[in-house]
């Protein structure tokens, strides 16, 4: 989820073939990535689907997460399923089944995944880096406090950038 809600805010229109790589990097089987099976409209749907997710992986307000998920839910509109396919283990899917384009697969799937995160954590544990020129989003499920940066490397060019700050400041 986070690595397509990237793909899209770092190119606005990834090429359906750079999606089906990056579908593939996250376990999807190479027959269901052909152009028949993962078609440039299905890659299209997708793309508005991620910058949908992406959007909503900004929102740094709790109630308005949980809102904002509770929306995609409900427009999802499916039951919650079993299934199992592919070699997977049963896992909960809440798309509409097999018939399920990718764009409905994924906003079902990051709205379900979303809503487990939100009410394990109670809060909001996503967002977009807060390095000065970063615009990566980031989930930050580990342990310790909230996080703030999509990498170590990130944080610390902040922190050894606002030391020089505070060095010139001081004249040092």
């Amino acid at each position: 989820m986070i690595d397509l809600a990237n793909a899209v805010r770092a190119s606005a229109d990834p090429s359906r073939a750079a999606l089906a790589e990056l579908l593939a990097r996250h376990g999807e089987h190479p027959d269901d990535l052909t152009e028949q099976s993962f078609s440039e409209d299905d890659a299209d749907r997708l793309r508005t689907a991620a910058r949908r997710i992406a959007h909503l992986l900004t929102e740094a307000d709790t109630d308005r997460a949980a809102h904002a998920i509770n929306a995609l839910l409900a427009e999802c509109g499916a039951r919650p399923h079993l299934s199992r396919h592919g070699g997977h283990a049963w896992h909960l899917h809440v798309d509409r089944g097999e018939d399920a384009g990718w764009a409905d697969w994924f906003l079902a799937s990051s709205a379900l995944a979303l809503a487990q995160i939100l009410t394990e954590y109670g809060r909001v544990p996503w967002g977009e880096c807060a390095a000065s020129r970063c615009t990566t989003l980031y989930l930050g499920t580990g342990p310790g406090s909230a996080r703030r940066y999509c990498s170590t490397a990130c944080a610390s060019r902040e922190r050894v950038a606002a030391h020089r700050r505070r060095k010139r400041a001081a004249g040092g």
